[in-house]
């Protein structure tokens, strides 16, 4: 049985998930961890359609300036800002669900390799 996500714990799997974009080692074990108690295609969904459009960047850049972690008030504001402009703008929407394929796509392997370590 799997918990409900409350905006905290919501919170704590969009920090835990935004590891996998970090220029380092990715500790796919500890992000399964904090995700265990959750509905998986929920965090799936997060992972993708939140996490993913606004951490994507970091590991596209020539020279990733994210190796360390990203600051968390910092994340959940964007996340919160990109969720935002999603609801609020039609063409915004459109975009973000082309994005959202293509980071399904390039990125598939992150969820793979949580999925490994549930």
């Amino acid at each position: 049985m799997s918990m409900d996500l409350t905006l905290e714990h919501k919170n704590r799997v969009r920090i835990a998930l935004a590891e996998a974009f970090v220029d380092s080692w990715v500790d796919y074990a500890y992000m399964a961890e904090q995700i265990r108690p959750y509905d998986l295609k929920i965090v799936e969904d997060i992972l993708y359609m939140e996490v993913a459009p606004v951490c994507f960047w970091n590991l596209e850049a020539a020279v990733p300036p994210i190796w360390t972690g990203f600051e968390d008030e910092s994340l959940l504001s964007e996340i919160d800002k990109a969720l935002r402009a999603r609801e609020t703008s039609p063409v915004q929407r459109i975009i973000d669900r082309l994005k959202i394929a293509w980071l399904r796509y390039s990125y598939g392997y992150i969820w793979k390799e949580i999925l490994k370590n549930l």
